[in-house]
């Protein structure tokens, strides 16, 4: 016969065995969780690197995007204040082609491209002797009206500095249906493997020769082997405009992904000077 005294402590020490079981639970749960935590980190830190290494700015048709870098960013959980206007009415284009234009414009004059957009307006003077099938692509398109109401989707904010535009699918999958050469891959401002602030290059899918729409302009230096076709520079005024997008940092917190501001290119135009 149990007596009350020796039931109450029996009850006692399950009661003692249960809630260390809970804690021993609970601790094996929370390294569960910091074990995950520390993989995801270093798969992204990991991809980043490679991203990096290998020199994949990606776009066109393909569905990894491009990595790179911004300067002060907003954390996903602090997103600052949206500096940019609301999109002109209007919806992107759907149309694609299946092989590059044929070459239209004069090879020995100089292009501006004009990108109205909703933080503002972005001047690049083109390099059209240099990436003369780079240049008839943007004028063709830009004539189509391509890229109006189109997305940027992509500011990178860790190790490469840039913003990501062209893709009417805003997803960094789209591209015009047909690719360019590359071009223009020795241009004497790369130097060091370095994109200097305000080049306008072309994104590719990581293998020669697949330029499609996608391109990025770089606000800060930075450190990329030549595999993209460097195509224009941005003025002072549109380094501006860069630097507030880049300032408003990107969605994820992590140094790449959406911007946090509103970045809609209203209409694009290329005249010829």
């Amino acid at each position: 016969m149990v007596s009350q005294e020796q039931r109450r402590r029996q009850l006692a020490r399950e009661k003692f065995l249960r809630q260390q079981q809970r804690r021993t639970a609970a601790r094996r749960k929370a390294r569960v969780r910091n074990t995950v935590i520390a993989s995801v980190l270093g798969v992204v830190l990991v991809g980043s690197l490679a991203l990096y290494t290998t020199g994949t700015l990606k776009g066109d048709d393909d569905k990894a995007n491009a990595s790179a870098e911004a300067t002060p960013s907003a954390s996903a959980t602090s997103k600052a204040p949206d500096p940019c206007d609301k999109p002109a009415a209007g919806k992107p284009a759907t149309k694609t082609w299946k092989k590059e234009p044929a070459m239209s414009i004069d090879k020995s004059a100089d292009y501006t491209l004009k990108l109205d957009t909703t933080c503002g307006e972005i001047d690049v003077a083109l390099k059209t002797a240099a990436a003369p099938h780079t240049v008839n692509s943007f004028d063709f398109l830009a004539g189509k009206g391509y890229f109006d109401h189109t997305k940027c989707h992509r500011l990178t904010t860790n190790g490469i500095y840039v913003l990501q535009c062209g893709d009417p699918t805003g997803q960094g999958t789209g591209g015009p249906g047909y690719t360019i050469p590359d071009e223009n891959l020795k241009d004497k401002s790369l130097k060091d493997n370095t994109y200097p602030a305000g080049t306008v290059a072309m994104a590719n899918t990581g293998q020669k020769n697949t330029g499609g729409s996608q391109f990025f302009l770089v606000y800060q230096d930075s450190k990329l082997p030549p595999s993209y076709t460097p195509f224009g520079t941005v003025s002072d005024a549109g380094m501006k405009v860069l630097k507030k997008i880049a300032k408003a940092g990107e969605s994820t917190g992590a140094g790449d992904g959406a911007p946090n501001a509103t970045v809609v290119i209203d209409k694009a135009t290329v005249t010829k000077s």
